[in-house]
């Protein structure tokens, strides 16, 4: 047994839970029988991937998700399983000690560094909305890519531009994708994405060395290729015309549907229906809400739940 497996163990997660977490995840990615030891055996061996994270226009909420996960121990050793040089909300490092740290990442790692970004770009004005260490984020974006071997967009803002760019967009608000064309990129939107989806991708990405296939919006479609209505467990009342009326009546508490109420369900896509938040535990519909639609493009200005 490796060193790094024992450093699982260590952390309260015997060999068993380990597998049966990368199997599970690899079902959840509709992925085939036998992915789920390659996710393991990827997470034991593989080298850690130096990791610049960048923080741009956003809330940080897709870091606190994906760092305070219901499911650790397990999630947190994703995070352990690469090596986060650059992110401004989790290093112990500031100011030009940071920036140094970045750099040194780029240049000991120069081809082999993943870069996630959460958070749009500000291009109106030239980027004065947002700056770090003197940069615009587009400039340190610029700085940081070419010698990347890939990006992965994190949060609605970095996937489609958020609520930064929702009109009037004050700021010139740009998604990742609109800058970054000469690298391989994918989508994991949402506010905030669910931290499997996040994980999910990353587990991926050391087990093959690449992205998952995608859509024509860059999302991984084993989370994004069907609609939270798909497997919403009031879809029956749906289809038998049973709507609630208004938040908390009886329709609502008996599980009719909350589509007559805003819900978006049926135009979204999104694995919250069945993956879930919290170890499983509910999702907005299930806590009786509707979906916001907050993986889709423009979901703050295209009949937002609040409008």
């Amino acid at each position: 047994m490796s060193a790094k497996t024992n450093s699982f163990l260590l952390d309260g997660v015997s060999r068993r839970d380990f597998l049966q977490y990368c199997v599970k995840l690899a079902a959840l990615m509709a992925l085939p029988p036998g992915t789920g030891r390659a996710f393991a055996e990827a997470l034991i061996t593989a080298p850690r991937p130096s990791v610049i994270w960048l923080s741009f226009q956003e809330c940080t909420g897709c870091t606190e998700a994906i760092t305070r996960s219901h499911s650790s121990p397990l999630e947190d050793l994703i995070l352990k399983s690469i090596s986060l040089d650059y992110h401004h909300t989790l290093q112990a490092a500031a100011g030009d000690s940071a920036e140094q740290a970045r750099t040194l990442a780029i240049k000991n790692n120069s081809g082999k560094y993943l870069v996630v970004v959460e958070g749009s770009v500000p291009l109106k004005d030239k980027g004065v909305y947002s700056t770090i260490a003197g940069m615009s984020n587009r400039a340190l974006l610029k700085k940081v890519i070419p010698n990347a071997a890939a990006v992965i967009a994190v949060g609605n803002c970095a996937s489609f531009g958020g609520i930064a760019g929702a009109a009037p967009n004050p700021t010139g608000a740009a998604p990742i994708s609109a800058i970054v064309t000469e690298k391989p990129i994918i989508n994991i939107p949402g506010c905030p994405p669910i931290p499997t989806v996040m994980t999910g991708v990353i587990v991926y990405y050391l087990t093959y060395n690449k992205f998952p296939p995608v859509d024509d919006l860059f999302r991984p479609l084993s989370f994004y290729g069907k609609t939270v209505h798909d497997h919403c467990y009031r879809r029956s009342f749906f289809q038998r015309g049973k709507f609630a009326q208004s938040f908390g009546d009886w329709r609502a508490r008996r599980g009719w549907c909350l589509f007559k109420l805003g819900c978006r369900g049926p135009t979204t896509y999104n694995s919250c229906s069945k993956i879930k938040w919290n170890d499983a535990t509910s999702f907005p519909i299930y806590s009786g809400h509707g979906c916001l639609g907050c993986s889709e493009p423009e979901f703050w200005d295209s009949g937002s739940f609040y409008r």
